[in-house]
């Protein structure tokens, strides 16, 4: 037993020292690796991350909102329908919303408007997200101007600014009371910008979603569920544009793997030959270098994972960020909660450390299957 422990820390000496002794190579090697990792771990954490956020975003949202579609495009839909919906089995309650979208010349930005009706807003006094705030430098207390439908100038005092940490959904939201959202809107009192639904079993909602389509055509349902699907593929799609513009990097590491698989160099044979001359099995030799692949290899993925994982949750992703969550005036300024898809790491993981380790051994062990005299005569 003591001789087998001598002799495996023999092959870590000497695998250490095979490492030091090829010092330049390896560093290069583990610096292209170490940016393959990070560069791919960067958009798995992102978009994981991201859509994490979005599903508890969306974990408040109504359960089902009902549109009125007039030739394919939203109109306003009657309260009057409010009352019939109230009737299909299994709705609790309905709500009315008023929302729209308000174009900014001075910053050429769109900022979405809404009158919730728990705000207990002034019909003078509105509440901004910190984004409008950023581009518009107008802070509590200040007075901020909209063109009304009409071609008047409505003046709003800023009551207060929603806090940055949800910025995600509010950087370019104004809270506005009803009286000065159908001011600023116009439009008869009589009609909302849609209908929001809650349901005594969500797994009917299907079912009730036909029902009100049934009851009046000219509607369109939307369930909580499918704008999450939405979300989902949207940033799936776009990390699937960074993984397409990073592939020629992972063929270049690919190419890289499969010429470390097609042979050795002189220097590594000549030291496999003088290793098997002094003794050595081949199974210690092809151990030897199994342990070079994995320190290599293991060290360059944790490297690149640690890495990603300060750029995407401590820079909120700062080098693509961009393409990742979308252009805009108003852009967010959010921090990500860190969430990790162990499956992500681990196919990251097969796919870049097994395919190097493997590349390691197979020429070690065709090199050591050959006579040593022979080897050392080359």
């Amino acid at each position: 037993m003591e001789r087998w422990i001598e002799r495996q820390r023999n092959i870590l000496d000497f695998t250490l020292s095979s490492l030091l002794r090829r010092k330049g190579r390896n560093a290069a090697l583990a610096l292209v690796y170490v940016l393959i990792v990070f560069l791919l771990a960067s958009v798995m954490f992102f978009t994981h991350a991201i859509k994490q956020e979005a599903s508890i975003i969306l974990r408040n949202a109504p359960e089902m909102v009902v549109q009125r579609s007039v030739a394919g495009r939203h109109d306003p839909i009657p309260l009057s329908y409010m009352d019939r919906i109230k009737d299909i089995i299994g709705v609790s309650s309905v709500k009315r919303r008023l929302w729209g979208y308000y174009y900014d010349p001075v910053v050429g930005a769109n900022y979405t408007l809404m009158a919730p009706e728990d705000a207990h807003l002034e019909p003078g006094s509105i509440i901004i997200g910190e984004g409008i705030s950023r581009v518009r430098r107008v802070f509590k207390g200040g007075i901020m101007g909209f063109k009304a439908h009409d071609g008047k100038i409505l003046t709003f005092r800023v009551k207060s600014i929603i806090p940055s940490d949800s910025g995600l959904i509010s950087s370019d939201l104004v809270l506005v009371s009803e009286g000065g959202f159908r001011r600023l809107f116009g439009g008869s009192p009589d009609y909302a910008t849609d209908l929001t639904l809650q349901v005594r079993n969500p797994r009917e909602l299907s079912v009730i979603a036909s029902k009100v389509v049934q009851a009046f055509p000219d509607t369109r349902p939307i369930l909580r569920d499918e704008l999450l699907r939405t979300y989902e593929s949207v940033f799936d799609w776009r990390s699937g544009v960074m993984i397409f513009l990073l592939s020629g990097a992972l063929l270049a590491f690919l190419i890289l793997a499969w010429e470390k698989a097609s042979g050795m160099s002189f220097e590594e044979r000549k030291e496999i030959g003088i290793l098997k001359g002094i003794g050595w099995e081949t199974s210690e030799v092809v151990l030897m270098k199994f342990w070079e692949g994995v320190v290599v290899s293991l060290s360059s993925f944790l490297a690149g994972v640690i890495l990603a994982y300060l750029h995407v949750f401590f820079t909120s992703a700062a080098l693509f960020e961009p393409v990742l969550k979308g252009w805009a005036v108003l852009y967010p300024r959010f921090e990500l909660t860190p969430f990790i898809d162990a499956s992500q790491v681990a196919t990251l993981f097969f796919l870049t450390v097994v395919p190097y380790t493997l590349a390691t051994i197979i020429p070690s062990w065709r090199a050591a299957a050959v006579d040593p005299d022979s080897v050392m005569r080359m």
